[in-house]
């Protein structure tokens, strides 16, 4: 993820402005939080989580995110969680659950307002953020009472039992009640409006997924905005996310103008989600994009069918 999180391929105007801080013990319990330089006004929480298959994945490597976030007016935060071989389901998610009582607690001391969080996820980061809107019980562990006004997920995978692969099976295997484990079983009509974006060539987690999650929560009543964007893979929503690859699909914007749907700004105008033209020159440490993502995409395995 190295070429994302360079300088001249990051958004300006942003800071981190915490860095590794501990919400737990343990070298898995820290996270960084990203805000706008020019703050004044409490401003809406978006609480990140990245993927990895569960197995793999690291809070720095998505300082893009954090920032791309910032630069849109949010606080963001990006915390790590425990992976698999070390734990399996469902303690990644309570590790989460735990890193939203440290922004319940501490949040408005950056800036942010715990009143206005928004979780964001991307694959099985995306997982982990729909999971943790769904199954109130993850929260009250931790006494974590804020709530939830929206989730975006991409690629996110929500309907993959039986557990058909290695890695699907190694994080999940174990569990008492795997069909507890699916969010496409655990839709109430109390969850949050959710925003869920694929890449229509997504071979990691089929689009059918999403289609399949959205339709349930649609005729639950749950507010669902579905984008599919034509032609991509698995990491390329999340990647666009960031300044350099933004000018691909108005990911970013699509995802902040949801949230100024359900609160994010209520002083503020919606966004309008365009994506910027390409530029005309990429530097040459970060022009090889395309091998760089493919590479990427490699690394997983299919979630599901």
């Amino acid at each position: 993820m190295d070429p994302f999180n360079l300088p001249a391929a990051m958004d300006a105007g942003t800071s981190k402005v915490a860095d590794g801080v501990a919400y737990a013990d343990g070298p898995r319990h820290k996270l960084d939080v990203y805000a706008p330089e020019q703050r004044g006004e409490a401003a809406p929480v978006v609480f990140f989580i990245y993927g990895g298959g569960w197995s793999r994945g690291d809070r720095a490597d998505y300082q893009f995110v954090g920032r791309a976030l910032a630069s849109r007016g949010f606080v963001a935060v990006i915390a790590d969680y425990r992976l698999v071989p070390e734990v399996r389901y469902p303690d990644f998610l309570t590790d989460s659950a735990n890193a939203l009582r440290w922004v319940q607690d501490n949040i408005a001391n950056y800036g942010g307002d715990p009143n206005r969080l928004f979780l964001a996820g991307h694959s099985a980061g995306a997982y982990n953020a729909v999971m943790l809107a769904l199954d109130p019980s993850f929260r009250m562990e931790y006494g974590v009472t804020m709530p939830i006004l929206a989730v975006a997920a991409l690629s996110g995978p929500y309907d993959f039992y039986p557990f058909e692969y290695f890695e699907v099976q190694e994080a999940f295997g174990q569990a008492p009640n795997p069909q507890g484990t699916q969010p496409i079983n655990l839709i109430t009509a109390s969850a949050p409006p959710m925003y869920l974006a694929t890449g229509t060539s997504d071979p990691i987690v089929r689009m059918q997924n999403t289609e399949n999650f959205a339709g349930r929560l649609r005729a639950q009543g749950v507010w669902v905005t579905t984008q599919y964007y034509e032609g991509f893979g698995h990491m390329e929503p999340v990647i666009a996310m960031g300044a350099m690859w933004r000018w691909r699909m108005p990911v970013l914007d699509d995802m902040v103008g949801f949230f100024q749907r359900f609160g994010a700004f209520p002083s503020g105008v919606p966004y309008l989600a365009v994506a910027p033209e390409a530029p005309e020159m990429l530097p040459d440490s970060v022009a090889p994009t395309e091998e760089v993502i493919d590479k990427l995409n490699a690394m997983f395995q299919p979630i599901e069918e």
